[in-house]
């Protein structure tokens, strides 16, 4: 990994500037300069974070999440709630996000990307993605007798053997697993024997990106041992703004202006400017730029060089709530950790020993279930009925959401998770679980934008957009449908006999639809899998997004903008793995593009 001075930095002459050494922006620089043809310069905010404990140790995730390698950026004050902000993390270093995110390693299905394709998105569908996904991972298989004993089950053929993350099942799967695994299954929810091959729908044991050799974490940065000399790293470096340049046919990227140490910088390059700063952080550099909505960057004081109104719009973000039960006080709990302090040494000590035990492993007992196996036919209906009456969306687009509320077996509306540990909500002498309900595809759609004059450079804006208008509630229903069934796992004979009592909410809020809406309301957060701010534009060209099937921003020369803000429709999966397939991808056209200018 190559960081250089500043010094260094800006004397260097670079063909490719990348704003942000995150997911995406480390893929993407690394495999420009692994070409051996082009001298690439990345620009990020944070440091390095290789060899942190909170970073590197598996049963350690959450941990930095607050900590000075986060943003720690929040919501716009909620009025649905009385005022209140949601945390909206993001990782600060290099690596991004990949570097503080839970170690979920999952594609969505088929259909999801395929979806993108019929909004006008060319190349852009499963088929296309799939090299993607395989060029960035190499999967390490479980041991036969791990795979028999667990029943674990996968398609060798869906995965990728010779990328830079390295992704693996757990080497620990506790007996529960099994418990959750039945539980499920007896509520008409099947085991997905193949959950990377383009269906998710089902219960499963899930992947991490963990290294099964060392048992650490296995991230973006891994890319840059691809780069050699030709990649140059400039970290602790706030970006201001893309330089535009006017040309007789409208603007042309040039180069970045940036803050380090207390003073601006300008660095230059002679092919493209690629933005990777993330979906909370792109728009709002987008803005700073004068690429936006002239009615924005007005009231921010920004002169409008690119109207470009759908920059900020179109924020999807993973709507999640979470049920607390007391179990069993005899099952090991994650929360030991950091409340037992003998339990926490003694597992230090183990996973410094041999790399095993409860420092190994994170949880991975998921269940991504269709909204049709649970809910009455009428109730469907009347829910499909309100997605046609919305004016906000187009018709393909309503096609689509319809489409997803009746599958019955393809992919899942809701996503659940169980862990044995609360985290933030943990007691001591206390034994509790936690049962995780994350809506797949909101309806509702929020904004990032930059904040108004004189404060513009803060940051920026987030509204989430949860539960307003009638997009809000039609996500609130489905929420309320998904709840009951959440209860009907919690109470299911196999989780039951584990489960000694309901927390949070207590058993009687369930037969109250008026009390649970409210609860769902006043509990739901993001799931740190915000996308859709620079989305791709399709059909609708600049009037439906911001960058075109090649990812160039519509109406600016040498810029792109490579990361989960370009998703035009959130997925029904966690989004890291799709990132680094985004960004593979977009190496790949720009290299292409690059050739044909030569």
């Amino acid at each position: 990994m190559q960081i250089v001075s500043i010094e260094d930095f800006t004397r260097q002459s670079f063909d490719f500037l990348v704003i942000g050494g995150g997911t995406a922006g480390l893929v993407v620089a690394s495999r420009l300069a692994q070409d051996g043809r082009f001298t690439v310069g990345v620009i990020e905010a944070g440091g390095p974070v290789n060899g942190r404990e909170d970073v590197d140790i598996p049963g350690y995730f959450g941990k930095s999440l607050g900590s000075e390698i986060d943003w720690k950026f929040r919501s716009a004050p909620l009025a649905e709630v009385g005022g209140k902000t949601l945390m909206c993390p993001r990782g600060k270093a290099l690596g991004g996000s990949s570097a503080i995110n839970f170690m979920t390693w999952c594609r969505a299905s088929r259909e999801d990307y395929d979806a993108w394709e019929v909004l006008g998105n060319p190349g852009w569908g499963w088929d296309d993605l799939l090299p993607y996904f395989k060029k960035s991972e190499t999967f390490h298989p479980p041991s036969p007798a791990v795979q028999a004993e667990e029943d674990i089950r996968y398609d060798p053929d869906s995965f990728g053997y010779s990328g830079p993350i390295h992704i693996s099942y757990t080497t620990h799967i506790p007996p529960r697993h099994r418990l959750w695994s039945n539980t499920l299954n007896s509520l008409g929810v099947k085991t997905n024997s193949a959950h990377a091959a383009g269906s998710i729908a089902g219960v499963w044991t899930n992947i991490n990106n963990i290294d099964p050799r060392t048992m650490t974490r296995s991230f973006a940065t891994n890319y840059c041992a691809l780069a050699g000399s030709d990649l140059h790293i400039m970290t602790q470096a706030t970006v201001q703004d893309i330089v535009l340049d006017k040309t007789s046919d409208g603007y042309v990227a040039s180069g970045v202006r940036f803050i380090h140490g207390n003073q601006e910088y300008v660095v230059s390059a002679s092919r493209e400017v690629i933005l990777s700063a993330g979906t909370i952080k792109s728009p709002q550099i987008l803005e700073l730029s004068g690429v936006g909505n002239p009615e924005i960057l007005s009231r921010a004081g920004i002169a409008v060089k690119v109207e470009s109104p759908m920059v900020g719009e179109n924020l999807q973000e993973h709507k999640a709530i979470h049920a607390i039960v007391e179990h069993d006080p005899g099952l090991e709990n994650s929360d030991d950790l950091f409340l037992d302090a003998d339990f926490a040494a003694a597992a230090r000590e183990q996973f410094a020993r041999d790399k095993t035990g409860s420092l190994a492993h994170v949880f991975g007992h998921y269940a991504f279930v269709p909204l049709a196996r649970y809910i009455p036919q009428d109730t469907l209906d009347k829910l499909c009925s309100r997605v046609q009456a919305l004016t906000e969306f187009s018709a393909e687009k309503k096609a689509i959401l319809e489409e997803r509320l009746r599958c019955t077996d393809k992919r899942g509306q809701i996503e659940y998770i169980f862990k044995l540990g609360a985290g933030r909500l943990a007691e001591s002498g206390r034994k509790l679980a936690t049962l995780y309900q994350i809506l797949q595809y909101s309806f509702s759609v929020g904004s990032v934008h930059i904040q108004p004059a004189p404060s513009q450079r803060e940051d920026p804006v987030i509204d989430p957009g949860f539960y307003q208008g009638p997009t809000g509630e039609l996500d609130l229903e489905v929420m309320l449908e998904s709840t009951r069934f959440a209860r009907e796992i919690l109470l299911a004979p196999h989780m039951s006999s584990i489960v000694k009592q309901l927390v949070h909410p207590p058993a009687s809020f369930y037969g109250d639809d008026e009390a649970m809406r409210k609860w769902i309301v006043d509990h739901t957060g993001m799931a740190m899998h915000a996308v859709g701010t620079c989305a791709l534009g399709g059909h609708a060209g600049v009037r439906g997004g911001v960058v075109d099937e090649r990812l160039k921003v519509l109406g600016v020369e040498s810029l792109r903008v490579v990361d989960a803000s370009i998703m035009p429709l959130q997925i029904g999966a966690h989004i890291q793995a799709t990132v680094y397939a985004i960004a593979e991808k977009a190496a790949d056209m720009i290299l292409q593009d690059a050739a044909r200018q030569q």
